[in-house]
């Protein structure tokens, strides 16, 4: 699935090059924005990934926060956000890790800091990330043998716990829409984790993330604008 993903970001990421050739840039705004929306995540399992790949079902979770575009030039900016994620990944039943289906939940406050190349009404960015996990739940469903469970993840240095702290780089493309002050934005990014988040078995953090967000010049600079 993953594979799918990298090729339509390189698709997107070739259109919205093509298109901008012949087009003229805008000047560059500072402006805060806001957004909600949904996330396609799951985890690669490192060695044990390829074993376990046709046991791995995608895990819908959401993302809401906020983040501020300062302008550098007219074809540059930086994009610091914050927000916070709720994530997870899906095995099906008869895999060879947790035998049960499982489904793992993450709770985790999110920052990442992303250059931004604007190409007119497009943009490309990408940028590392840091991440810190405040909670979890573990959920096995049940047999008939055995009974389910769902249990709050540990964190800690010990076999069986989680770790608090992720790092990564996220990368995607943009589309602005601006209706008078208003801006709306169509942004699709994928997110690439580099720590493994639990001790005993090796797991990436990977996303999907298409949201809509929604951003205002600051006042003092509408005002000068208007």
């Amino acid at each position: 699935m993953y594979a799918h993903i990298k090729s339509s970001i390189s698709f997107l990421t070739a259109t919205a090059l093509f298109m901008a050739i012949s087009t003229a840039t805008f000047a560059q705004e500072n402006r805060f924005s806001i957004s909600f929306n949904s996330l396609t995540t799951n985890f690669n399992y490192g060695s044990l990934n390829k074993e376990l790949k046709s046991h791995k079902k995608d895990f819908k979770g959401l993302q809401i926060g906020a983040s501020y575009q300062a302008a550098i030039n007219p074809h540059f900016s930086l994009v610091p956000e914050l927000y916070f994620a709720m994530k997870g990944g899906i095995l099906k039943e008869n895999n060879g890790l947790t035998n049960n289906r499982s489904t793992i939940r993450l709770y985790s406050v999110e920052m990442p800091v992303l250059a931004r190349l604007h190409l007119h009404r497009f943009y490309l960015n990408a940028g590392p990330y840091a991440a810190y996990t405040l909670g979890g739940r573990l959920k096995l469903e049940g047999t008939e043998e055995t009974p389910g469970s769902s249990t709050k993840l540990s964190f800690g240095t010990s076999p069986g716990e989680f770790k608090r702290w992720d790092a990564g780089v996220q990368a995607g493309v943009g589309y602005n829409f601006k209706v008078k002050s208003t801006h709306l934005t169509l942004d699709a990014r994928y997110g690439y984790g580099f720590v493994t988040i639990s001790n005993d078995v090796k797991r990436y953090n990977r996303l999907l993330a298409i949201s809509l967000v929604v951003s205002k010049r600051p006042r003092n600079q509408t005002e000068k604008k208007g």
